[in-house]
This record gives C-alpha cells, sequence and structure tokens, in this order.
C-alpha cells in the first residue's frame, strides 16, 4: 500500500521545451520553482526536438521495413534521454527527483506496437516517490503490456502519459508546448489564427484527429472518460506565463459555429475493390500494425483514410498486395476540417463553405461531417494550407455568417 501522496501536478514538456540542454536547465528551475510552492510534481518529457525522426531515419537506413517490436525498443530510447537529464538537472538545483520509465511508472498498454493504447496505470511507485518529497520525471510516450513487451503510444503520446498519470493520480495537467494554447489554426500556416481561450473535449479531440498538433487526439479522449481539465500552456522563456488554453466539459458555443480549423497535406488511401472488401482491408491494417482513420463504405465504393504519422511500412505492406486482390492503394489525399461544437445545427456553414470553395477554383474530392467537424477532401500536397487559409478567413477571422445568394456565393 502507497504512502500518503500530497496533491499533485503533472507538468508535460514537449520536444521543443527540452530541445537542448540549455532549455533542459530552463525547464529544470520552472520545476523547482513549483515544488517549491509545496506540491507533488510530475513531470513528463517528450525526446529533445527532431530525435524521434532522427532515430526512425537511422532504422531505415539499417531496414527498409524495420520491425516494429524493435523500433519501439528503439523510439523509447529518445524520451528516456530526456528523462535522465531532466532529473540530472533538478539534482544539480538540489532538488530530490527520480527519473522512470513507462514501465516503471505503470503505464500498462494494449500490445500493439508503434500506437498502443493505455489499458490503465498502476502509479504505486510514482507515489512512493511523491511521498517521500522526490519530483518524479516520467519518460515519455512509453509503456508496457500485459505480455511485458515495451511499447511506444504514437506520435503526441507523450501528451497520454501525463493525462493518464494525472488521472491516476487525481492531479491536475499541464501540457506545455512553444506555443501560448490552442490556437484556432495553424499559426505556421495561417497568418490570422486566434487564440482558443477553452474548448470542449469533443472539439478538440476532432482538431487533433484532423490534424492540429497541440495535443494528442488519444490524451484528450481519455481526459475526457475521467473528467480531467487540460491545461495547453506555453513553456516560460523570461518568467512571463501567457494563459493558455484550458481542454474541459464545458465551453462556451463558437461564434459561428466554427472554433478551428485543421488540415492535413496528406492522407494515404485504400481503395476496396467490390463492397465486400472492407473486411479484408482491416485484416490488413491489422496484420501489418497499421492505424485507421475514416472509413467510408457506400455501395461499391470502400475507402479507408491513413493518417502517415504512424503508418510506418505502409509502402512496403501496399506494394505486396496480390495484383488480384480485392483492394489496393490509391492516390493520397489532404484534408481541411472545420471544427465546432453544434457545428452542423447551421447547414449554412457547409454550404457557404463548398460555395466558396468552387468560387476559388478548389476541386472537393469528398466531404465528411461529424457531430464537431466538417472535413473536405482535397488533392494531396500544399493545397490543403491554401484551403485551411480560406476557410480560417471566412469562418474564424471574419467572425460572422451570410447566407449565399447562389451556388457561387456571388
Amino acid at each position: 500500500m502507497s504512502a500518503t501522496v500530497p496533491p499533485a501536478v503533472v507538468m508535460k514538456f514537449g520536444g521543443s521545451s527540452v530541445a537542448d540542454v540549455a532549455k533542459i536547465k530552463r525547464v529544470a528551475a520552472l520545476v523547482k520553482r513549483r515544488s517549491d510552492q509545496g506540491v507533488g510534481v510530475v513531470v513528463v518529457v517528450s525526446a529533445m526536438g527532431k530525435t524521434t525522426d532522427g532515430l526512425i531515419a537511422q532504422a531505415r537506413e539499417v531496414s527498409a521495413e524495420p520491425n516494429r517490436r524493435e523500433l519501439d525498443m528503439l523510439l523509447t530510447v529518445g524520451e528516456r534521454a530526456s528523462a535522465a537529464l531532466t532529473t540530472m538537472a533538478l539534482l544539480d538545483l538540489g532538488v530530490p527527483a527520480l527519473s522512470l520509465t513507462g514501465s516503471q511508472a505503470g503505464i500498462v498498454t494494449s500490445a500493439t506496437h508503434a500506437g498502443a493504447r493505455v489499458l490503465e496505470v498502476r502509479p504505486y511507485r510514482v507515489q512512493d516517490a511523491l511521498a517521500e518529497g522526490r519530483v518524479v520525471v516520467l519518460a515519455g510516450f512509453q509503456g508496457v503490456s500485459y505480455a511485458r513487451e515495451i511499447t511506444t503510444l504514437g506520435r503526441g503520446g507523450s501528451d497520454t502519459t501525463a493525462v493518464a498519470m494525472a488521472a491516476a493520480l487525481d492531479a491536475t495537467c499541464e501540457i506545455y508546448s512553444d506555443v501560448d494554447g490552442v490556437w484556432s489554426s495553424d499559426p505556421r500556416v495561417v497568418p490570422d489564427t486566434v487564440k482558443l481561450e477553452a474548448l470542449s473535449y469533443e472539439e478538440m479531440q476532432e482538431l487533433a484527429e484532423a490534424g492540429a498538433k497541440v495535443l494528442n487526439a488519444q490524451a484528450v479522449q481519455f481526459a475526457k472518460a475521467k473528467g480531467i481539465a487540460i491545461y495547453a500552456l506555453q513553456t516560460p522563456h523570461d518568467g512571463a506565463q501567457g494563459s493558455g488554453t484550458v481542454v474541459r466539459k464545458d465551453a462556451p458555443l463558437p461564434v459561428g459555429g466554427v472554433r478551428g480549423v485543421a488540415h492535413r497535406t496528406t492522407l494515404h488511401r485504400l481503395v476496396g475493390r467490390r463492397k465486400d472488401a472492407l473486411a479484408a482491408m482491416l485484416a490488413f491494417l491489422d496484420m501489418h500494425h497499421l492505424p485507421s482513420g475514416q472509413i467510408v463504405a457506400l455501395d461499391e465504393r470502400v475507402e479507408i483514410l491513413v493518417p502517415p504519422e504512424d503508418a510506418h511500412g505502409f509502402d512496403g505492406a501496399c506494394a505486396s498486395l496480390a495484383t488480384d486482390a480485392v483492394f489496393g492503394r490509391g492516390d493520397d489525399v489532404g484534408a481541411v476540417s472545420l471544427v465546432g461544437q453544434g457545428i452542423l445545427e447551421d447547414r449554412r456553414v457547409l454550404a457557404q463553405a463548398l460555395a466558396l470553395l468552387e468560387q476559388h477554383g478548389v476541386g472537393v474530392l469528398g466531404v465528411s461531417t461529424s457531430s464537431f467537424r466538417v472535413s473536405f477532401l482535397v488533392p494531396a500536397g500544399p493545397l490543403a494550407e491554401e484551403v485551411a487559409r480560406l476557410l480560417h478567413g471566412r469562418f474564424v477571422a471574419a467572425g460572422r455568417m451570410e447566407t449565399p445568394k447562389g451556388p457561387s456565393g456571388e
């Protein structure tokens, strides 16, 4: 039985926040200030900068199709290095600290490699360390399956580590990055973005799954299930702290029905040649441990869109398909999504978006909707960024809706 644990906060720092030694020392100083306030602190860290991309590149130099188990073993090295270095920095500041891997911290996952899901958290060692007055530094993005295999949680999985541990400890969860909160679109692509003060779980999850990179979709789903508020904050560089964004159960309705715009320049596509191809396509994804996104099945048309972030080995898997298989690889596509609570309650959003895209000569390949999202499929590549700017300017920056007078909006 674990000792009494003090009130705790989980602070997660992304790769840009621990990108080099100077930044790691800055994070350690921030954590020390928080620890000095008398709360228990759990720190979750991602790999430094582009470490994960570099490790994947090395793996592909060794093997064109890296073994998924061994790839997980390799990729967890990045977060372990960040955790150890951050702990050293804390100890150097006189802060009692201990680094733990995901398995040592009790993060238990499914058996899927390169995209496992957290099943439960057994935080006994973390609780004991907190009760002893130590700061606990966790290597994010990783866990261990019931079969004692090391697993990774997919891109952005350190967010999931943080939220899962916060839920287990009944702690506050803060996600730090190089931007102050969640913005209405990617500021690197859309120039007139605005910071969002609050979002619902569903809105944040839809934005994340549609391509927004501030928070991980699985982490948001976990937070929703456990009722935990997530605070997305900027890692302070000069002592100043922005207000950030809170993701919670209740959030004010967005103006005009649209909270934000997210995009993906590339989604892989599997195309079924018969209406009974869906089962074979799902089995193919399972066999090759590939993620699946949107599934479209209507009459003779069956398609699955595969997000590329964790689709290691997709090219090789598709190349292995027999020429007479019931499905094959289609052309990649891009996607741009409007997200907002109650977005379909006023159908003018969809009508105006289609009119705007037609007016600008954008060929829409397909449309999909959910209760919180309207997505437009376009040809893969930079066109998705152009469409994101168009739709954001119309539905977010303008902050108003107008009923189109005709099919072209003229």
